[in-house]
């Protein structure tokens, strides 16, 4: 459930929405296409160091036991 605050915001995003004039953006066209190609490379890349780096991260490592031996009920021995 949301804060009452986070409804606020909401409920007035909307309002300031309304507030910017259309067209007031000044220089603002399509994107070139090598520069939008270069956009899409790099986020693919980005996405996939993250993916990458998670995987690294939250994969199991195994301990080796302290003196080869398995201890049975026994914390920190195994």
């Amino acid at each position: 459930m949301l804060p009452s605050s986070n409804i606020l915001l909401l409920l007035l995003l909307p309002v300031a929405a309304a507030q910017i004039t259309p067209g007031s953006c000044s220089g603002c066209g399509p994107l070139p296409l090598p520069l939008l190609a270069g956009l899409v490379a790099a986020d693919a890349v980005v996405s996939l160091l993250i993916v990458v780096v998670v995987f690294i991260c939250a994969r199991p490592h195994d301990r080796p036991t302290q003196d080869g031996k398995v201890y049975i009920n026994m914390p920190g021995r195994g």
